[in-house]
């Protein structure tokens, strides 16, 4: 069983920046992948972001060049650094990780971009 707590979230003005933190309950070192998803009202979740066991990252075109995400395996936490944000960026983000056949979601943290 694997638990997920994400933090970091708030309201932030367009072009401004946060940081998104999730950590996980137990050691991320062996876990296949992490990621973040995010679902905007009235809108279907959507992918944001993974990183891999051996670092590899990958990200949705809406926000590649503008969110990074990292990993700290001695700290069970992932990030995600968010730049230049935009209005189109409010959503509720959710920390995702995949370890073994199951798939382990966060209760998720909100992300307000005001124009």
């Amino acid at each position: 069983q694997v638990q997920l707590v994400e933090s970091g979230g708030g309201l932030v003005q367009a072009g401004g920046s946060l940081r998104l933190s999730c950590a996980a309950s137990v050691s991320i070192f062996n876990i296949n992948a992490m990621g973040w998803h995010r679902q905007a009202p009235g809108k279907q979740r959507e992918w944001v972001a993974t990183i891999t066991s051996v670092g590899a990252t990958n990200y949705a075109v809406s926000v590649k060049g503008r969110f990074t995400v990292s990993r700290d395996n001695a700290k069970n936490t992932v990030y995600l650094q968010m730049n230049s944000l935009k209005p189109e960026d409010t959503a509720v983000y959710y920390c995702a990780a995949v370890l073994g056949a199951r798939n382990y979601w966060g209760q998720g943290t909100q992300v307000t971009v005001s124009s």
